[in-house]
């Protein structure tokens, strides 16, 4: 059994008044959210997901699906809910989020305050994409999606090597998904894009208030897929304001 803890925490803040766990997307690792914590206030503590297979967990096998990382997650979630918490998942990150906060709800009183849902669309809307999963088939659609992300693999051949056993990997698990229907989340729902996102429309988001009893709001904000890649400040706000207001 792997030793390796899941979460990281790039600025600890033992005596924060809440605690924001944040699941990244595809492909991607805890180091998506290295520079966050710095445009937080003190008041929230970030602790980052890692999942198995990248970086300091590469000798951890990935889950076969969303439902059992979400369930390795739940089994070694730490300090669980000492104050308020909430998680953030951006794409895939929104759906391991979102499954795993369905399966704390049972578990534990009042698990989470809020749930942040960024660029996905909702659970039983989901469809696979259909991809064969070949390098140049990926490629191209990372270059739809665009961002950041895309562009530095698209420029550096020896990092896509790297990353393209994971990237393929997280697709493959996306895919398989199917939505197995239960009880709504008791916390509040908050569903986030951009607005000119080619997978997720605004529309899509509105269709996550179905999925929460706790009240649910949508922000469409300026950009693509990684709408924040060119104003993280604009998401970190909606995050400090609604951290800021969780009850204690």
């Amino acid at each position: 059994m792997t030793t390796v803890s899941p979460f990281r925490r790039f600025q600890p803040r033992p005596r924060a008044r809440t605690r924001l766990y944040c699941f990244p997307h595809a492909g991607g690792a805890a180091s998506t959210f290295h520079g966050w914590p710095g445009l937080l206030p003190e008041t929230v503590e970030l602790v980052a997901v890692q999942y198995p297979g990248r970086q300091d967990r590469y000798q951890d096998p990935m889950p076969d699906s969303i439902p059992e990382l979400a369930e390795e997650i739940v089994r070694r979630i730490e300090a669980p809910f000492d104050r308020p918490t909430a998680f953030f998942g951006h794409s895939m990150g929104a759906m391991v989020a979102f499954e795993t906060a369905r399966r704390l709800q049972p578990r534990f009183p009042s698990p989470l305050a809020a749930l942040f849902v960024s660029a996905c669309k909702a659970p039983a809307e989901r469809e696979p994409r259909g991809l064969s999963f070949e390098e140049d088939e990926l490629r191209a659609y990372l270059r739809e999606l665009g961002g950041e992300g895309a562009r530095a693999l698209e420029e550096d051949e020896e990092l896509w090597q790297l990353a393209y056993p994971v990237l393929s990997g997280d697709l493959r698990v996306i895919d398989k998904y199917e939505y197995a229907a239960g009880a709504p989340l008791t916390c509040p729902l908050i569903a986030l894009g951009g607005d000119r996102d080619p997978s997720v429309t605004p529309a899509d988001l509105e269709l996550w208030r179905d999925y929460a009893i706790g009240g649910a709001e949508v922000h469409v904000l300026d950009g693509g897929h990684f709408y924040f890649d060119g104003s993280l400040p604009g998401l970190t706000d909606i995050l400090a304001r609604r951290m800021g207001q969780l009850p204690c």
